[in-house]
């Protein structure tokens, strides 16, 4: 195994050489700048290796999956023919780097190296053509590397007859292995095989082809399968921890359709083969997402599952290097010790949350309690618990964890009592505490105990921190109290209580309130919701009625602003403190979407569209506003008059039927809309203009025909319109016809467009 990078040592501006400092900030956005990465890597290509190894260090130091920069460095020593320190550098990244041209370097340099050894350096080269194929050899980019593996294989010399037929048979094998293999180059492989086997053996190449063609068919559609998914990732990006981008999420998402793609086992290989290539995948994803806990617990956990605990344990290990401060990855791993029965190895990380136990946090305190508790009995969790206790850090929730044990675990009332009552000592002002150790009595049954733990708790609690308290006592009361009992409670709770707030006079009164709150009974009211909904909107009107509070915008024009903002006699203002989002802002959240605030012509769009109609366009409303600019002038008014619709895809017939009944301004000679006439809404029987066709076809019954010829009356009837080819909706507007012409006109019903849910009179 490489040693882990994190070793690597640190660079301080000291360490630069010619004068070339670099101010490092212990802040992670600092530390994670990638423009100030591809500055220092930039200018470490300028520098001579030996001026420019500290800035390596440091930048592997903090990207230490970077194959780029791995692979910089590397071919800095090369260049020098430093061969020592490229071995060394090797070794410490090509194992945690599964990238091919990191990989391919390497091969460059084991050729260099091993060039002038004649056959020795040979079969040296060709153990490293196996140990890189071993690793990236399941690489959709790793083409390359079979077909320089198989020239390799070509030009090794062959002595004599068994030498050639063993030559033969290692190129057959790697061609065999290549064009199984779903990679970019699977198609050329594939007729460079059949070119290989045509040229030793017509006769053995149709067999053998034949046999190979089902599976070459089958990594060709794999390979076009699994090209869509790593076309989706970004291969030049840096490990950096979580930031909740965009880019980011997309690239997690992407990540999990490849890890997934590859965990059906698409090309139906054997299952250690198949187990190869997800492990690969896994590899590949941490070289990007290596700062993920998520990635590492499913990678680690697809081990376990797979029955192979001990590389679960190894990614476990490697997670603990890369993120330290994961305490989550450090339960899972003691999880899984402690699972297959490594009490000690599980030790170990518990004791690694706790450390010298200064630092240690209250949650592993608890969780060392009951994993001692589990594996080593009740007394190694006592005597850890009277250890734990004097920590600095030690706080209430250790003392209910350790009561709780006792009295669920080990049936000991009495030591979970004096628990509660040592800690009651040193937590007499936490309210959790008390409430924790009111439900502990409770289930005892102890309700003396129980009233007694209220008053000493409300005697020392300040008003503002008692709330919850006198909630549980005056739920205590309702159930094992009487009467008397329970009044007098909520009368003390209301005097105690009155004293943090301004409205203390108000709040000493009794309300009916209090009655849904002692007659009520888990999720049953004695009142309906809408009733809870007036008391508690009640409440808040007498808390705030003597209350100033600024004048709302007006929303019946100017004249508004002169009323009173104060008193009883403009009590509707009090609405003004009630603050509501703006719907007409909200869009549905898409990871896709770029982070920052809208472009500049959202203000434009916004003024034009109909209130409630959202952009989808990912953030960006240039696109949006291009399309209304672009619409004719009467048709731009008429997208602004509409109303919001619910759903993403209105029908479309349901849309011309409204349409049909909507009146459209016409456009004058200059292009521009008019205005839309205020006032009553016209009837449907005067829209369609029934009754002024019929006084036509009463005075002038030769021009019927030259009237519906004008297209530009605005008298058009709705039936002269063609209907919307949904039977249903034909006779819906039939319907709506027959009803406005028997009204005569004197109300407007907009049925037919809206379902009967919209109508209004015309006066």
């Amino acid at each position: 195994m490489a040693n882990d990078t994190s070793e690597s040592q640190s660079l301080s501006p000291s360490d630069l050489n010619g004068g070339n400092k670099v101010t490092q900030d212990n802040s992670m956005a600092d530390k994670y700048n990638l423009d100030t990465a591809e500055n220092l890597a930039n200018e470490a290509m300028r520098l001579p290796i030996s001026e420019a190894m500290p800035i390596y260090e440091q930048l592997l130091a903090t990207f230490p999956t970077a194959a780029r920069y791995w692979k910089q460095y590397v071919e800095a020593f090369m260049a020098i023919n430093n061969d020592d320190a490229t071995r060394q550098i090797f070794s410490r990244c090509l194992l945690n780097c599964l990238q091919v041209p990191l990989w391919r370097c390497y091969i460059r340099f084991i050729r260099k190296v091993n060039d002038k050894k004649g056959i020795e350096g040979q079969e040296e080269t060709k153990k490293a053509f196996d140990f890189m194929l071993n690793y990236v050899g399941e690489d959709i980019a790793s083409g390359p590397v079979w077909i320089e593996y198989i020239a390799f294989l070509k030009t090794m010399p062959a002595q004599t007859t068994l030498e050639e037929s063993q030559r033969m048979t290692a190129i057959r094998k790697a061609y065999q292995r290549a064009i199984v293999t779903p990679t970019h180059h699977v198609e050329q492989l594939w007729k460079d095989y059949e070119n290989f086997e045509n040229s030793v053996s017509r006769a053995l190449a149709k067999g053998l082809l034949s046999e190979y063609q089902p599976k070459y068919n089958s990594a060709r559609a794999v390979y076009r399968e699994r090209k869509k998914y790593v076309d989706e990732i970004d291969w030049n990006m840096l490990a950096v921890p979580p930031s909740g981008s965009s880019k980011e999420e997309m690239q997690w998402i992407a990540w999990k359709k490849l890890l997934s793609f590859e965990k059906g086992n698409p090309q139906r290989i054997e299952n250690a083969s198949a187990n190869k290539r997800i492990a690969f995948a896994y590899e590949q994803c941490l070289m990007y997402l290596y700062h993920y806990p998520d990635i590492w617990y499913d990678y680690a956990t697809w081990h376990a599952k797979s029955g192979s605990t001990d590389p679960a344990i190894k990614v476990f290990q490697r997670a603990s290097k890369a993120l330290p401060d994961s305490e989550m990855l450090k339960y899972a791993y003691a999880e899984l010790e402690e699972s297959r029965g490594a009490i000690q190895a599980a030790k170990k990380v518990y004791e690694s949350l706790i450390g010298d136990g200064v630092d240690a946090t209250a949650l592993s305190h608890i969780q060392f309690i009951r994993f001692l508790r589990r594996t080593e009995g009740v007394e190694a969790a006592r005597k850890y618990f009277l250890d734990a206790r004097k920590s600095p850090n030690c706080t209430y929730h250790v003392y209910v964890a350790y009561a709780t044990m006792a009295f669920c675990l080990d049936k000991d009332a009495k030591l979970a009592h004096n628990i509660f009552e040592a800690g009651l000592k040193r937590f007499m002002h936490e309210p959790g505490y008390i409430l924790e150790y009111a439900d502990f009595l409770s289930r005892l049954n102890d309700d003396r105990n129980i009233r007694a733990l209220f008053e000493r708790a409300l005697s020392s609690l300040p008003p503002d921190e008692s709330v919850e308290v006198w909630k549980r006592f005056s739920q205590f009361e309702q159930t094992y109290g009487d009467l008397p009992s329970m009044l007098k409670v909520e009368q003390r709770r209301k005097e105690a209580l009155s004293r943090t707030g301004e409205d203390g006079a108000s709040a000493l009164e009794s309300s009916l309130q209090d009655v849904v709150s002692r007659y009520s009974f888990m999720d049953l009211w004695p009142c309906s919701s809408m009733d809870l909904d007036h008391l508690a909107r009640q409440e808040w009107l007498s808390r705030n009625i003597n209350k100033k509070i600024e004048n709302p915008a007006p929303a019946n024009g100017a004249g508004s602003a002169d009323r009173s903002i104060s008193g009883v006699s403009n009590s509707a203002n009090l609405f003004g403190k009630v603050v509501y989002p703006d719907t007409s802002r909200m869009v549905i959240y898409d990871p896709r979407q770029k982070p920052g605030l809208p472009a500049p012509g959202i203000s434009s769009v916004s003024s034009t569209l109909p209130y409630g109609v959202t952009s989808s366009f990912g953030g960006s409303m240039n696109a949006l506003n291009d399309m209304v600019k672009a619409l004719p002038p009467a048709l731009a008014a008429f997208v602004a008059n509409l109303p919001a619709v619910e759903g993403p895809c209105p029908d479309v017939d349901f849309v011309i039927s409204v349409c049909l009944q909507s009146n459209i301004p016409s456009t004058g000679k200059s292009g521009t809309p008019q205005q839309l006439q205020a006032g009553p809404v016209p009837s449907t029987s005067d829209l369609s203009g029934s009754s002024k066709l019929k006084q036509t076809r009463d005075r002038q019954p030769g021009k019927r025909k030259n009237s519906e010829r004008q297209d530009d009356d605005d008298t058009t009837t709705v039936q002269s319109q063609p209907l919307p080819r949904d039977a249903f909706k034909i006779r819906q507007l039939q319907k709506v016809r027959v009803s406005n012409s028997r009204a005569g006109g004197g109300s407007a019903s907009f049925g037919s467009g809206f379902s009967g849910d919209f109508s209004g009179s015309s006066g």
